[in-house]
């Protein structure tokens, strides 16, 4: 990986009240100058320009009067930027400030022009501050969102990895009680349901514009990561898959691509020991594991997180997003499909992890 784009949502920036949470401004400058140790470049698209200005203007709902929205926004670009700049100057780095609207996208002069100053600036080591042009631009202020820019700028700049950090710790089953979902190998119509607009009075879009954003980059083959920013983790943690959040595989590779990604950017919650039968099936039939091959359940774990699935000898031969938690599989272990249908009458489906959802690690028995 040489290039990501790292989105940041007002909610983690904004400490309300025309304040900004510097000490985690820093951190993230710690983690890019660490990216940048390792020879990965990064562009920050950075939210909070609009909130900023409503906190110092002392407005606690979001203007529906444009000409007062402008002003909000062209208030706390200001502040944003010091605030970045005085970050990233604190760990050696320089700031530099991009503004842009969706007319910048449309024209292909344009375009060109954006991706060559901002590859300009990456290659003198300078970290793009990037935010929409909000103070002039009437329709992005009402439509726009920087979720949506992250995910074109990071088309336009061939980025391999997408990073959306905002209060929201990923897609979860359910807005309100649900388990996060640790890996998206396809943005299916099942998955839109499960996005949610925002309720914060400094924001817009929510997680539907962030799965509006995922589907946008991973059709340019960049991979999307969506997790928390409010207590900031080290972006490199990231990079290597030891952060909490929902991974989307790019959709412009093959399945096979696809499930490497599932192989080895997750943390797996448990592990499923399977029997010899079971195993075969896997690794030389291509096929699904179901509840009959399963002999052992280890771990703490909920339906649709993603655990290792090990052989009679104790090895790990796959990895896969399971169907049913841990209480579940120690009930339905062993049974027939027949059986796991009866069991679970709400399942449509029996398999304990689909084979679009399972990684094998190897090709052979051995």
């Amino acid at each position: 990986m040489r290039k990501i784009v790292i989105k940041l949502g007002t909610g983690i920036l904004s400490a309300g009240e025309g304040r900004i949470h510097l000490d985690r401004m820093v951190q993230l400058a710690e983690g890019i100058r660490e990216l940048k140790t390792a020879e990965i470049e990064t562009i920050l698209v950075s939210s909070g320009s609009v909130g900023l200005g409503m906190g110092k203007l002392g407005i606690e709902e979001r203007p529906k009067e444009l000409a007062l929205l402008r002003a909000c926004a062209s208030v706390g670009q200001c502040l944003l930027m010091n605030a970045w700049s005085e970050a990233l100057e604190s760990v050696g780095l320089i700031a530099s400030q991009v503004l842009l609207t969706r007319e910048d996208f449309k024209s292909r002069d344009r375009s060109i022009k954006v991706q060559e100053t901002v590859a300009s600036l990456l290659e003198r080591g300078i970290v793009p501050i990037v935010n929409e042009n909000d103070s002039v631009s009437d329709e992005e202020i009402k439509f726009g969102d920087n979720d949506v820019l992250s995910a074109l700028l990071a088309s336009l700049s061939r980025a391999e990895l997408l990073v959306i950090l905002s209060t929201a710790k990923g897609l979860m089953t359910h807005p309100d009680a649900g388990q996060l979902i640790p890996f998206v190998a396809e943005i299916t119509p099942s998955i839109d349901q499960m996005a949610q607009g925002t309720t914060s009075p400094t924001a817009v879009g929510g997680m539907t514009t962030k799965i509006t954003a995922a589907k946008i980059a991973t059709k340019s083959s960049c991979a999307v990561f969506i997790g928390s920013g409010e207590n900031p983790q080290h972006l490199m943690g990231i990079v290597n898959g030891q952060a909490e959040g929902t991974f989307f595989a790019p959709s412009g590779l093959e399945l096979n691509e696809r499930k490497k990604w599932l192989a080895f950017f997750p943390e797996p919650k448990g592990s499923l020991q399977i029997d010899e039968g079971a195993c075969e099936a896997i690794l030389l039939n291509g096929g699904s594991l179901l509840a009959r091959g399963l002999t052992e359940v280890k771990g703490e774990f909920d339906k649709a997180e993603v655990v290792e699935i090990i052989n009679p000898s104790g090895k790990t031969i796959a990895r896969g997003i399971s169907r049913f938690g841990k209480d579940e599989l120690l009930l339905i272990r062993g049974k027939t499909n027949s059986e796991v249908l009866d069991a679970f009458p709400g399942k449509n489906r029996p398999e304990v992890i689909h084979r679009d959802h399972l990684a094998p690690l190897q090709t052979n028995l051995d």
